[in-house]
């Protein structure tokens, strides 16, 4: 449905040939209702539709061990090396892309054009900073101008994430909230004081990725974001809203109940982390299973055995797979954690009181985004496992964000190979018993984009060859 969307709005950008009549100004001919043209405003809605497959992804999911598969376990033994980020350049990012290069056609009557402006870098940036987390480096200064420049050259990580902040930096800058709405936004319903938080909240989770490349520069823009304005509730979540109709559903509940594929369960690892410590947000993201427990399946079976095994197990939870149930990406709670590493490390004032305190209300937030209410989050952060310890202060933050970001793998992801928490592991058989750290490019680049492409492998920041196994610029060994 994507694809085909777009289709149309590429044809809707193409000139309309229209004959010129002496009598008549052009704009006659135009229909108000079937417009020849996008607006900014409706590109920036087509940019939206993407965000839920960020997370709501059939790989994704099982970098971090998140998910384990019943049936058809090749995802969860990672046999596929290479994937195409064509989807995001073509899709997401050249909507957004069109806003920024043609704002003199931006239109008032759909808010402010500096608001618009400002949401198409908050989003560019997302997506951008998605793209080059899985892959590394990535085209990004030639990647958007089409047939003038079939062949983009890869820029440095570094040097993306450094223009990335700089986006954000303008919208922030940029924003008017007095009169500010815009239309036709599907997250926030044109709500600037959310994207303005939204941006600023995106800017620190992307410096502190930087914990271990480049902690002066991680710190210093963690701290100017946090000083702009970042989400303070669950309110502020930007969470994708899917409808309870089949154009708009949710992608597990087409996965479970259209197609009546039960091929997902809650990972051994997931559910060993949760359980033990009665985890009130388990029963959220799994279902008990025909006994009555919570029970994870084993991660990448060379054999699935459906049969046996979906029984036995808890699947992914069924409030998480509704049609209609929404798909949280950056989250009040997820920038609290962010806040009490950021105090362990220093690059914040309070210490390790401090960082308790975020750490504490992180997992209060967290349990009342996924529960509904945060009655059990006293009792829960009484277990000798979750209470806040100095000594294993990094290893039980980078674990509670971990279980808080499910089922956002690619997120989950990141931040294991960040921190290196929790500790996960898979067999000798499974990519040579390695958890991968980067999704291979596009097989298509080695043939059509062949000397840029060589370039960025040989530049790849720790050595290593074009597979899951090499390391993207931040995640230093």
């Amino acid at each position: 449905m994507k694809k085909q969307f777009l289709k149309y709005i590429l044809l809707a950008l193409t000139p309309l040939a229209v004959v010129s009549c002496t009598k008549f100004d052009d704009s006659y001919y135009e229909n108000p209702n079937k417009p020849s043209k996008a607006s900014g405003t409706q590109l920036i809605a087509n940019a939206e539709f993407f965000l839920p497959s960020l997370s709501s992804s059939a790989y994704g999911v099982h970098y971090p061990q998140y998910l384990s598969l019943t049936t058809y376990t090749d995802n969860t033994r990672f046999t596929t090396q290479n994937f195409d980020f064509e989807t995001w350049y073509v899709g997401p990012l050249m909507n957004l892309e069109e806003v920024l290069t043609k704002q003199d056609g931006l239109s008032a009557n759909e808010g402010p054009i500096v608001n618009q402006v400002a949401v198409a870098k908050i989003l560019k940036a997302f997506f951008m900073w998605n793209v080059t987390d899985r892959w590394g480096d990535v085209p990004y200064t030639d990647a958007f101008k089409g047939t003038d420049l079939p062949n983009p050259k890869y820029d440095k990580q570094a040097d993306i994430y450094k223009a990335l902040f700089q986006l954000l930096d303008e919208a922030n800058a940029a924003i008017v909230l007095t009169n500010g709405t815009i239309k036709n936004d599907i997250v926030f319903k044109g709500d600037m004081a959310k994207w303005k938080k939204l941006g600023n909240s995106i800017h620190m989770l992307m410096a502190l990725r930087l914990s271990k490349v480049d902690a002066n520069l991680g710190k210093a823009e963690f701290n100017k974001a946090l000083a702009n304005g970042e989400m303070t509730a669950n309110t502020d979540n930007l969470a994708y809203p899917h409808l309870a109709q089949a154009a708009h559903q949710n992608f597990w509940y087409n996965s479970f109940t259209a197609l009546g594929r039960k091929w997902y369960a809650l990972s051994e690892a997931l559910v060993n982390l949760m359980l033990p410590n009665d985890d009130p947000r388990l029963a959220i993201y799994g279902d008990k299973n025909a006994a009555g427990n919570y029970a994870g399946l084993t991660f990448g079976k060379a054999v699935p055995n459906p049969d046996v095994d979906i029984p036995k197990v808890s699947l992914l939870g069924a409030n998480i797979r509704k049609q209609d149930s929404p798909v949280p990406l950056v989250t009040y709670a997820q920038l609290l954690f962010a806040k009490a590493e950021a105090a362990k490390l220093g690059w914040i004032a309070g210490g390790d009181a401090q960082a308790k305190t975020f750490y504490d209300e992180g997992i209060k937030q967290s349990i009342k985004q996924w529960t509904g209410s945060d009655a059990t989050a006293a009792a829960y952060l009484l277990k000798a496992n979750v209470v806040y310890n100095p000594v294993k202060g990094f290893e039980q933050i980078a674990t509670q964000r971990y279980i808080h970001v499910f089922p956002y793998g690619y997120e989950g992801w990141a931040e294991w190979r960040r921190t290196g928490y929790p500790v996960l592991t898979v067999a000798a058989d499974i990519n040579g018993g390695k958890l991968p750290r980067r999704d291979g490019y596009p097989t298509s680049e080695a043939a059509n984009n062949k000397a840029n492409y060589e370039a960025a492998v040989a530049g790849f920041p720790y050595g290593g060859a074009d597979d899951l196994n090499s390391r993207v610029w931040w995640d230093k060994p």
